[in-house]
Formats: C-alpha cells, structure tokens, sequence
C-alpha cells in the first residue's frame, strides 16, 4: 500500500520529534544492518536513520535499497536523514499504523 499525501504528512510530524536510531557508516548498508533496521520497525513502525559523512552511501539509494529488502514506506529524506515506516505484524506494537489507516 503505497501512502498517500495527508498520510506522509502525519508520518513526518510524528517522526520529527525521533532521534535516528541506525548510523550507516563507512562500512555501507549491510545485511546484519537490513536485518536490525527490519526488527526496529517491527516494534517502533517508524524510525530515522542517518548516513554520517563518512559513508560513500547516497540516502536515495538506501532508500530504495531498503524499501526492496524489507517492504517499508520511505516518508522522508532530508539531507542524510531518512524517516522510514512500516505497519507492524504485532498488534501490540501497532499504534501509529492504525492512526495512519484513519486518515
């Protein structure tokens, strides 16, 4: 399901707030990282990640590369900053995807 506009602005003021909880740095997206990124939104369903300067990453293709791997909504990219979402499976984590399934 692809988000749509009032959606990703809700998602964006929600996430504004968040500190980014995953680094990629010098060493590149990698699976062990695809994997924690992966479990983090299983029970937060929204999080940041931050490529630091040393990485030769572009966010635009983490992005793309994540969304590949692990099916989740790329809400924002600003700069080095990416905001992910993805609904948990868990319905004790789901509180923010039920929000957004209301809008």
């Amino acid at each position: 399901m692809e988000l749509r506009g009032k959606q990703k602005r809700f998602l964006r003021s929600q996430a504004h707030h968040l500190q980014p909880i995953f680094q990629i740095g010098k060493g590149g997206l990698n699976s062990a990282m695809v994997v924690q990124i992966n479990e983090a939104l299983e029970k937060r369903e929204l999080i940041k990640v931050t490529l630091l300067q040393n990485t030769d990453e572009i966010a635009e293709d983490v992005a793309v590369a994540l969304k590949a791997d692990i099916h989740c909504d790329i809400v924002q990219i600003i700069g080095r900053v990416l905001v992910l979402f993805k609904p948990s499976s868990n319905e004790k984590y789901q509180k923010i995807s039920k929000e957004v399934k209301a809008i």
